[in-house]
């Protein structure tokens, strides 16, 4: 690849030629899931952004080390160190041994980016599996005087380490403006300052997930992971640390501090890239307010929220519509508008294929590719690079009607490099056979589904036993919700 890649660095607000620490080697730490639940559409477009980003990296020949973490233990239902662990509480609901939760969940995740063609980490560490190395750098931490040991519980000193260390640099906030906008909250006697943060937790007689330790029996700090984990696999400074925006303070300041303090680098992180939130139909996505869907919803087109279903690679498209740090709002209308687009580029590419050479060239290929190269080179920015693949199809469709021609070494480099830029960069599937068979027996069942909707709202429960005993014969399971009826292939 030629020419130099910038990336928007969260951590000076300025966009930055990436000049790695080792070359060719890069090193890269994603925050992964609380592994509790389903993974929703928002988690989804971050780990899509960062697929991306690792797979123009790649692209670019640099050799990534890819680490991303699943956490398993001490995220608590609030920011304050408050509340039940997340994965407990889950667990108790579902009545489930924890690690069943986090079995169930971790495998949902894998199954959801594997559809959604995610490139798999080079590493994925777990919380639990690294209780040790979180005991040894809460240890370290004491040491050096930056915590407190407090009936069994291990606070960060975040007024200590702030005579020395820059807290607040990544989100740029003040710290005596954080102090003062922050209330004191029930049950946090035991720390110096409400700003102050768990490194390790004394189990309440009621907690599950529990681990011995110098302080006695207790479970690490959520943001205490990441900094151990990061640390282990990329080294005490590393290159690239990412996440959603929403992570940014207190999760991502917290681990700056946590490094700092542990190996007195003042800059663990060379560049820090978050992701922006996804909006539906321009609101933020609330389970509250029914506000709220999965990939699955949008996969199997489950009502009320999504009209139809929808491919995992026409919704892949759909993101990376939008550059990976502004705001994308979903809506049916918009989804439908890149789904007829990616069919225009899966269309163009069958034609590629069975393209004949002209006897010249009316297009410059090399110059159209500079310009794809640019658009990823300016901080990963795939909108631009997809407008440049529409370009693209608008000569191959010219090509075909003999508007437009390209010589044999002009249409060799087209198809080598629209490969490289739908396939290995922007992570597209070829929507095979198999999946155009998929979307055909769907609008079949959603029609049978109308009908027996119909049938019930007459009260004909005859008809609406048969659809639903006959779809059962051939494999198909029938849900009515209070949401609506679901369907899932037996």
């Amino acid at each position: 690849m030629s020419g130099k890649l910038y990336i928007y660095n969260s951590l000076t607000r300025t966009k930055q030629l990436f000049e790695p620490l080792n070359p060719p080697f890069v090193g890269m730490y994603v925050c992964g899931p609380t592994v509790y639940n389903e993974v929703h559409l928002g988690n989804l477009r971050t780990f899509i952004s960062f697929d991306l980003i690792y797979r123009w990296l790649i692209a670019s020949g640099y050799k990534v080390r890819y680490v991303r973490n699943i956490t398993d233990v001490g995220h608590l239902e609030n920011d304050a160190d408050q509340g039940e662990d997340k994965i407990s509480k889950r667990a108790r609901l579902e009545q489930l041994e924890p690690m069943e939760i986090v079995q169930k969940y971790t495998n949902s995740f894998h199954q959801v980016l594997d559809i959604f063609n995610c490139l798999p980490p080079s590493i994925e560490p777990t919380a639990t599996g690294h209780i040790v190395e979180q005991i040894e750098m809460t240890k370290t931490i004491l040491s050096k005087g930056l915590a407190y040991e407090v009936n069994g519980s291990v606070y960060f000193d975040v007024k200590k380490y702030a005579e020395k260390h820059a807290y607040g640099i990544l989100s740029g906030r003040n710290i005596d403006e954080l102090i003062s906008g922050t209330r004191d909250l029930d049950g946090q006697e035991e720390k110096r300052s409400p700003l102050d943060f768990a490194l390790w937790k004394k189990a309440n007689p009621e907690h599950i997930m529990r681990w011995p330790s110098p302080w006695g029996e207790g479970f690490p700090g959520w943001h205490l992971e990441c900094s151990v984990m990061s640390s282990k696999y990329l080294g005490t400074k590393f290159d690239i640390h990412g996440g959603g925006m929403d992570l940014k303070f207190p999760h991502h300041e917290c681990e700056i501090a946590q490094n700092c303090a542990a190996s007195g680098d003042e800059e663990p992180v060379r560049y820090w890239i978050h992701g922006n939130m996804l909006t539906l139909n321009g609101k933020k996505m609330s389970k509250s307010e029914g506000n709220f869907i999965l990939p699955r919803d949008l996969l199997h087109g489950t009502p009320p929220l999504v009209d139809k279903p929808y491919s995992a690679m026409a919704i892949r498209f759909f993101m990376l519509q939008a550059h990976y740090g502004s705001t994308l709002d979903i809506s049916m209308e918009a989804l439908s508008a890149s789904e007829k687009a990616y069919r225009r580029v899966v269309q163009a590419m069958k034609e590629l294929n069975n393209q004949k050479p002209g006897n010249t060239s009316t297009w410059d290929v090399k110059v159209w590719n500079l310009a794809c190269e640019a658009a990823m080179n300016d901080d990963f920015n795939s909108p631009v690079l997809i407008a440049h693949l529409f370009e693209a199809v608008r000569i191959i469709n010219g090509c075909k009607d003999g508007s437009q021609q390209l010589d044999e070494p002009s249409l060799n480099f087209l198809k080598k490099q629209m490969y490289l830029y739908v396939y290995d960069v922007l992570g597209l599937k070829p929507e095979d056979e198999t999946s155009g068979k998929m979307n055909q027996l769907e609008g079949v069942i959603k029609l049978l589904l109308d009908i027996r909707k119909s049938a019930r709202d007459r009260k004909d429960w005859a008809t609406s036993d048969l659809i639903r005993d006959e779809l059962l014969k051939a494999g198909i399971i029938i849900k009515d919700g209070k949401e609506g009826t679901t369907w899932e292939i037996n």
